[in-house]
């Protein structure tokens, strides 16, 4: 599903611990490390999206985690053509009313896990999205995500920072 302006709808997850320290994950067979993500899907609204893509990348049922907070609007980020995948996802362009695909608007969520770590299971799906898992300061993501979305991840991070209680998530 892409918009008019050839944005996929998407969710983030900025999941904390009690010290407000992030979830930094590791994605499956790569050296990259980014924040749990997911397509929104027509028939769902970004709240449901989040626990899906919550329980199918984390293992993390509702029941596991508190929302802290939402950003208020959809953040964009354009993926460079070499990093762009063919897929079911992202039909051909064949008609004039098919937007080209440019990359992922997302709605970010800030939760906190109400359990232990243990919790976290990265094999919950068929096809895991992480193959290892660490907590990082909150800021830290900004100095290790790719760079074509730092810009989101700075957006998400500042918007969502005011709903956390503890004064070590400061920058």
């Amino acid at each position: 599903m892409i918009d008019e302006s050839g944005y996929r709808p998407n969710v983030g997850i900025i999941l904390c611990n009690r010290a407000d320290r992030v979830f930094w994950g590791r994605r499956s067979g790569q050296d990259g490390w980014q924040f749990p993500q997911g397509g929104v899907h027509a028939d769902e609204s970004p709240e449901q999206a989040l626990y899906r893509e919550l329980y199918e990348e984390v293992g993390l049922g509702a029941d596991k985690v508190e929302v802290l907070g939402r950003t208020r609007a959809w953040l964009r980020y354009d993926i460079p053509p070499e990093f762009r995948r063919r897929s079911a996802n992202y039909p051909p362009r064949r008609a004039a009313r098919v937007p080209e695909f440019r990359g992922q608007k997302q709605i970010w969520f800030l939760l906190r896990l109400l359990g232990e770590d243990n919790a976290v299971r990265l094999d919950a799906s068929g096809w895991p999205e992480f193959d290892t898992w660490r907590w990082i300061d909150y800021w830290r993501a900004l100095d290790e995500i790719i760079a074509f979305k730092r810009d989101v991840y700075r957006q998400a991070l500042t918007e969502l920072e005011p709903f956390l209680t503890h004064s070590n998530a400061a920058s």
